[in-house]
């Protein structure tokens, strides 16, 4: 969803809070890959959307986590690279790509909640000890045969 204010600029909308002004985003349009017959050829569908981490207006916390990402298209120099290339027309290719950026930035954003160690149940004792007897049991039965 983009969200236009005023004429002038329009921005990306990643949460109620969060949002990237188009100027931070660079798209351009090249040909698509593969079958597609004459259209293929002839006309630049396909989107390549570059973003900036480092220059973004975003938080500095939410630049650290999207840098730490382990992601395959956030480059070393810190630059997501998008390509969609889905579609036929150039305007749904567009918007796939923005949508996708939106996802990653906000995959960026969650807060993992902490996890609370719990304490083991009485029964899963047990059944854990007894397992473990049944077990030694086994083993200590492996020893050598001696004749008496």
């Amino acid at each position: 969803m983009i969200a236009s204010y005023g004429k002038k600029r329009t921005m990306l909308q990643i949460s109620r809070t969060v949002s990237i002004p188009d100027d931070e985003i660079e798209m351009s349009a090249i040909r698509s890959q593969g079958a597609g017959g004459q259209n293929v050829n002839k006309v630049a569908t396909a989107i390549h959307l570059r973003f900036d981490i480092q220059a973004s207006s975003l938080s500095d916390r939410n630049k650290e986590k999207l840098l730490t990402l382990k992601d395959h298209r956030i480059t070393k120099d810190g630059i997501i690279v998008i390509k969609a290339q889905e579609h036929r027309s150039q305007e749904q290719n567009r918007a796939e790509a923005l949508q996708r950026l939106r996802e990653l930035i906000q995959s960026a954003m969650v807060v993992p909640k902490p996890r609370k160690p719990s304490k083991p149940t009485r029964s899963s004792q047990k059944k854990r000890l007894a397992s473990k007897n049944r077990r030694s049991q086994i083993k200590s039965s492996r020893g050598k045969v001696t004749d008496e």
